[in-house]
């Protein structure tokens, strides 16, 4: 378990001044744009633009602070008011976004197709894992080995897959069955606005948790298996 405090994200200036970014969690750690396999970040945007192109990755966002925007993809308009509705599109799209009254901080998941993949839940109160989310392997063909998957210490690839859980109210508390080790004890997490926790892998965790306050929990997940 990984405890990423809000307050130790650097903020990293868009090139065209609309906002900035501040990466929560990306895997490998440390990865650039062109070796990542899944991405966590929070952006604060202050004006109406474009987004960049990025094909080959898959975005969720979730506007996670104020009135929400208005998002133009490939030509389909789609509101997104505030209010925590995660929405799913291809990064490789033409991506327009106009602000619906002032500034918003979004919640952004990107994914590299055929690498990971991900769901993204609003939760107030008790979650419980479910089937882990899978990367289409149908209709898309096998990956090329790729710098975002790299050896482990212990032999093989380092697990891409894992829960993270971004406190989206402050003072949220996260209560986590069997984090100390003993049976039937907790561990009660306190955490501050946009605060995050990682289990890295992909049994983690295994008890489930329950939040006080509203959390976003996205569950990631690796590459598919082969098909046989």
């Amino acid at each position: 378990m990984r405890i990423l405090r809000a307050r130790e994200r650097p903020a990293a200036p868009w090139s065209n001044g609309g906002g900035v970014t501040r990466e929560i969690a990306a895997h490998p750690p440390g990865a650039g744009w062109d070796g990542f396999a899944w991405r966590v970040s929070l952006a604060d945007v202050t004006r109406d633009g474009p987004y960049s192109p990025l094909p080959g990755v898959r975005r969720i966002l979730t506007v996670v602070d104020g009135a929400g925007l208005e998002l133009t993809v490939d030509g389909a308009v789609r509101l997104l008011p505030g209010g925590h509705r995660p929405f799913g599109f291809p990064g490789g799209a033409a991506t327009g976004s106009r602000l619906l009254d002032g500034p918003v901080i979004n919640l952004n998941v990107m994914l590299r197709e055929g690498w990971a993949d991900a769901t993204v839940e609003i939760v107030r109160g008790t979650w419980a894992p479910g089937p882990a989310p899978l990367a289409s392997s149908s209709s898309s063909p096998s990956p090329s080995p790729s710098p975002s998957l790299s050896p482990s210490p212990g032999g093989g690839p380092d697990p891409v897959g894992g829960v993270l859980v971004v406190a989206l109210e402050g003072g949220t508390g996260l209560t986590v069955p069997g984090e100390t080790g003993e049976p039937g004890k907790c561990a009660v997490l306190r955490m501050e606005r946009f605060d995050a926790v990682l289990w890295p892998g992909p049994d983690a965790p295994p008890g489930g948790l329950r939040a006080d306050g509203t959390v976003a929990v996205i569950r990631l997940s690796g590459p598919p298996a082969p098909l046989t």
